[in-house]
Protein backbone atom coordinates (compact mmCIF):
# COMPACT_ATOMS: atom_id res chain seq x y z
CA UNK A 1 0.00 0.00 0.00
CA UNK A 2 2.76 2.46 0.90
CA UNK A 3 4.44 1.92 -2.48
CA UNK A 4 1.16 2.79 -4.22
CA UNK A 5 0.98 6.11 -2.36
CA UNK A 6 4.57 6.93 -3.32
CA UNK A 7 3.88 6.07 -6.95
CA UNK A 8 0.75 8.24 -6.97
CA UNK A 9 2.60 11.16 -5.38
CA UNK A 10 5.39 10.92 -7.98
CA UNK A 11 2.90 10.64 -10.84
CA UNK A 12 1.01 13.71 -9.64
CA UNK A 13 4.22 15.69 -9.22
CA UNK A 14 5.48 14.80 -12.68
CA UNK A 15 2.12 15.73 -14.21
CA UNK A 16 2.09 19.11 -12.44
CA UNK A 17 5.66 19.86 -13.52
CA UNK A 18 5.22 18.75 -17.14
CA UNK A 19 1.97 20.63 -17.67
CA UNK A 20 2.47 23.55 -15.27
CA UNK A 21 -0.84 22.33 -13.86
CA UNK A 22 -2.65 23.47 -10.75
CA UNK A 23 -3.67 21.17 -7.91
CA UNK A 24 -7.24 21.41 -9.22
CA UNK A 25 -6.13 20.37 -12.73
CA UNK A 26 -4.23 17.36 -11.38
CA UNK A 27 -7.17 16.30 -9.21
CA UNK A 28 -9.52 16.48 -12.18
CA UNK A 29 -7.09 14.58 -14.42
CA UNK A 30 -6.61 11.69 -11.98
CA UNK A 31 -10.12 11.63 -10.54
CA UNK A 32 -9.12 12.33 -6.93
CA UNK A 33 -9.82 15.20 -4.56
CA UNK A 34 -7.77 18.38 -4.32
CA UNK A 35 -7.06 17.49 -0.69
CA UNK A 36 -5.54 14.18 -1.73
CA UNK A 37 -3.35 15.85 -4.35
CA UNK A 38 -2.20 18.45 -1.86
CA UNK A 39 -1.45 15.86 0.81
CA UNK A 40 0.48 13.67 -1.64
CA UNK A 41 2.55 16.60 -2.87
CA UNK A 42 3.16 18.44 0.39
CA UNK A 43 3.46 15.59 2.91
CA UNK A 44 4.19 12.29 1.20
CA UNK A 45 6.50 13.36 -1.63
CA UNK A 46 9.14 15.14 0.51
CA UNK A 47 9.53 12.02 2.62
CA UNK A 48 11.01 10.01 -0.24
CA UNK A 49 11.91 12.37 -3.11
CA UNK A 50 13.12 15.82 -2.02
CA UNK A 51 14.40 16.72 -5.50
CA UNK A 52 11.05 16.19 -7.18
CA UNK A 53 9.34 17.98 -4.29
CA UNK A 54 11.56 21.02 -4.88
CA UNK A 55 10.62 21.12 -8.55
CA UNK A 56 6.89 20.75 -7.99
CA UNK A 57 6.99 23.32 -5.18
CA UNK A 58 8.28 25.93 -7.62
CA UNK A 59 5.38 25.29 -9.99
CA UNK A 60 2.84 25.42 -7.17
CA UNK A 61 4.35 28.65 -5.83
CA UNK A 62 4.04 30.20 -9.29
CA UNK A 63 0.43 29.03 -9.54
CA UNK A 64 -0.30 30.54 -6.15
CA UNK A 65 1.22 33.85 -7.20
CA UNK A 66 -0.87 33.91 -10.38
CA UNK A 67 -4.19 32.70 -9.00
CA UNK A 68 -5.65 36.18 -8.59
CA UNK A 69 -5.14 36.71 -12.33
CA UNK A 70 -6.89 33.46 -13.23
CA UNK A 71 -9.75 34.38 -10.89
CA UNK A 72 -10.18 37.74 -12.59
CA UNK A 73 -10.22 36.11 -16.01
CA UNK A 74 -12.88 33.63 -14.88
CA UNK A 75 -15.04 36.46 -13.58
CA UNK A 76 -14.73 38.33 -16.88
CA UNK A 77 -15.72 35.21 -18.81
CA UNK A 78 -18.68 34.55 -16.53
CA UNK A 79 -20.13 38.06 -16.51
CA UNK A 80 -18.86 39.33 -19.86
CA UNK A 81 -17.08 42.35 -18.40
CA UNK A 82 -14.41 44.02 -20.46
Amino acid sequence: MKKDLETRAETLARYIIANRATVRDAARRYGISKSTVHKDISERLPAFNRTLYGEVSEVLALNKAERHIRGGEATRRKYGAK
